[in-house]
């Protein structure tokens, strides 16, 4: 959790391979969950977001198979709040198809 600004968009543009100027939003949390960094581009600089937990863990979903995991803005703002994925239940909305 020692890295900043040009060591993490290394990581995201080299292992991976996502565009760092993209707005998505770049989530690390260390081997013990303790701590969260989130990393974006805010159309004029990046944004680091850092927070350590005194007490408990974060969440951690299923990773794939390239060991990225993406999540939706409500599942991470879920994580950061401590409330478990596992127990949550979406309930049905409309989505427009685009089409």
């Amino acid at each position: 959790m020692r890295k900043s600004f040009d060591s993490l968009c290394g990581i995201v543009q080299n292992e991976l391979k996502q565009n760092t100027l993209s707005g998505d939003v770049f989530v690390f949390i260390n081997l013990r969950r303790t701590h969260i960094k989130m990393l974006t581009w805010e159309r004029d600089g990046f944004a680091l977001y850092y927070k350590r937990l005194e007490k408990g863990t974060y969440e951690v979903p299923k990773q794939g198979k390239d060991g990225s995991i993406n999540v939706s803005a409500q599942q991470l703002m879920l994580m950061l709040h401590g409330i478990s994925l596992k127990q949550v239940k979406y309930r049905p909305r409309y989505q427009h198809s685009g089409q």
